[in-house]
């Protein structure tokens, strides 16, 4: 029964503030590197931010400064704190969790089924 799952998307307007979860049942993923993924209409899917294990994170240039990503692994949870939201960060966002100390936009071990994020101006 592995799966991850996220909530806390909505409906935010511009420069306002939301905080996504990765809730992980099934497995400890303690060990595992996981990141947040985002796809909007019409583009690829494309990585926002990840964790590793030892809390090294990595941001894509166009969050930076105002996304921050974390992980409480007593609960098995990951977050993304995004601030001073933009309509283009408008997408569905899913979470990803990969074994291997990496994660990519297709061949993670595993995924969550997405939350949908939208940015008003």
């Amino acid at each position: 029964q592995v799966q991850l799952v996220e909530s806390g998307g909505g409906v935010v307007q511009a420069g306002g503030s939301l905080r996504l979860s990765c809730a992980a049942s099934g497995r400890t993923f303690s060990t595992y590197t996981m990141g947040w993924f985002r796809q909007a209409p019409g583009k690829q899917r494309e990585l926002v931010a990840s964790i590793s294990s030892g809390r090294s994170t990595y941001y894509a240039d166009s969050v930076k400064g105002r996304f921050t990503i974390s992980r409480d692994n007593a609960k098995n949870t990951m977050y993304l704190q995004m601030n001073s939201l933009k309509p283009e960060d408008t997408a569905v966002y899913y979470c990803a969790a990969d074994r291997s100390g990496v994660v990519t936009t297709t061949r993670n071990d595993y995924w969550g089924q997405g939350t949908q994020v939208t940015v008003s101006s």
